[in-house]
């Protein structure tokens, strides 16, 4: 009897042990499977590209077929926002997952990034990604403790600050930490003469197609994966030191001969050659096998602009919006966003998921399978992109805050927008209300019917709103805050 219960004991045992090591085998094979697949991510940033600027957005006059067909063969958000209005605190918001209620860079300032400041790029680099960044930063100056390859990148290429990133024609860039002359000659702004923008004179080489050269280099080097490309294109803001001539092009191409102003002409060209450039690096993809394991996403930093001699209304720039860069209405902060991913995005799809810019950093990190921060603002959207809407966890709330023009703030929440002008001034002042679902420009003004709804976002603005050394709205300043 005893020798019967040890022979039944040790085949328990023994059947026990066979189903841990399947279990084990079978957790290291998903493992594996997992670490396999992680995708490639491309991010593709345009520099004040308007929320009307994409034939798949509405526009009409301006080719764009090649982010037309990324529309087409992916998801097409609808209700996408920007990290803020103007470049750096929307580039910060990006990178570090926070809303400009708690990020560091919140204006447009060169305040570099600190070694605390956790970003994406960081994230990505110690799941084991190889990352670049080609293009605009805006994020940290030379010797500072912001510039890329201190913040995550493995590889720099591009403009280090705005002002820099104004000229196309610039005497230098940066690759990594050293500066790579160019041979452009460059006229100095009056009054101006250590500004590092500028207006060329010796117009040789375009800083857009050496980006794109880059990126495609990049992508050849590192088909092996996985990498992270974030590819902040200057493409379609204006040289502000060129006045009115400031949409700065080679050549004007099938706009040349329309009745335009010159700077719309210049405008459209722009966009219609990043248009071909993305074409160029998606097909690319093709060549090197990389589309299904690679998702592309693209975007821009904040809504069109009114400078360097372009009219945002005359090519219906912000589509049905109101506002544009410096605003916090929908035209100033409501951006594109395409998302590509063949065999793992259903094509031709499209969401009106309500995310930002500060979603980013989680939806990434989750593709790669790491883990973001404890405390950012974001939320993944990952489930959007696989067709899982039901899993998709939601925000409460959207919030926004600008420092210049008397400083402004902004809540999204559901339906509702409310917006605050001249905070400094009127730190409790009035908080305009609309209604999105029913008045999506903005036209209508109707706090005075749900003082409820006003009430409510005026305690998240003040919620949302954390001390910062660096930012502060001019009743702070007043009272020494």
């Amino acid at each position: 009897m005893r020798q019967s219960k040890r022979w039944l004991l040790r085949v328990i045992l023994s059947v026990i042990s066979g189903l841990t090591v399947v279990f084990l085998s079978s957790c290291q094979n998903d493992l594996a499977d997992s670490a396999a697949e992680r995708p490639n991510i491309i991010y593709i940033l345009a520099d004040d590209l308007g929320y009307g600027d994409l034939g798949c957005y509405g526009q009409e006059a301006i080719g764009t077929p090649h982010l037309d067909r990324m529309a087409a063969e992916g998801l097409r958000f609808t209700q996408h926002y920007a990290g803020s209005t103007v470049c750096a605190p929307s580039r910060c918001s990006l990178m570090t997952g926070l809303h400009t209620g708690r990020a560091l860079i919140r204006g447009n300032s060169r305040d570099p990034l600190r070694p605390e400041d956790v970003t994406a790029a960081e994230i990505l680099q110690e799941a084991g990604y190889r990352t670049a960044l080609i293009g605009k930063w805006g994020l940290g100056e030379a010797g500072s403790t912001g510039i890329p390859n201190r913040k995550g990148f493995d590889y720099f290429f591009g403009y280090l600050n705005q002002a820099h990133a104004h000229n196309y024609y610039p005497e230098f860039l940066w690759r990594n930490e050293e500066k790579v002359p160019l041979g452009n000659l460059v006229e100095r702004p009056a009054g101006r003469p250590h500004h590092p923008g500028g207006v060329s004179t010796n117009k040789a080489v375009y800083s857009h197609d050496l980006f794109m050269a880059e990126a495609e280099r990049f992508i050849r080097d590192s088909a092996e994966g996985p990498f992270f490309l974030y590819l902040a294109l200057t493409i379609p803001h204006a040289n502000n030191e060129a006045r009115e001539k400031g949409m700065e092009v080679p050549e004007l191409g099938v706009y040349a001969e329309k009745d335009w102003p010159e700077p719309q002409k210049g405008h459209a060209a722009m966009i219609s050659r990043m248009d071909r450039c993305i074409g160029r690096l998606i097909q690319l993809l093709g060549e090197l096998k990389l589309e299904g394991r690679t998702i592309v996403m693209f975007s821009s930093d904040n809504g069109p602009h009114r400078e360097g001699g372009n009219d945002p209304d005359f090519n219906h720039s912000r589509g049905p919006l109101r506002g544009m860069k410096r605003d916090l209405y929908e035209g100033g902060i409501r951006v594109p966003l395409l998302v590509r991913w063949p065999g793992r995005i259903r094509a031709g799809g499209q969401t009106d998921h309500v995310s930002a810019f500060w979603d980013l950093l989680p939806t990434w990190a989750e593709l790669a399978g790491a883990s973001a921060p404890a405390g950012v603002d974001g939320i993944s959207f990952l489930p959007i992109l696989l067709g899982q809407e039901s899993k998709q966890k939601q925000h409460a709330w959207l919030y926004w805050e600008f420092f210049e023009q008397g400083g402004k703030q902004a809540v999204r929440m559901g339906r509702w927008k409310g917006v605050r002008l001249e905070v400094d001034r009127r730190p409790d002042g009035p908080i305009e209300l609309y209604d999105l679902e029913t008045d999506l420009g903005e036209r209508h003004n109707i706090a005075d019917q749900h003082p409820e709804i006003v009430e409510q976002l005026g305690r998240i603005m003040e919620q949302a709103h954390t001390r910062s050394e660096l930012y502060r709205f001019g009743y702070e300043k007043a009272k020494g805050l």
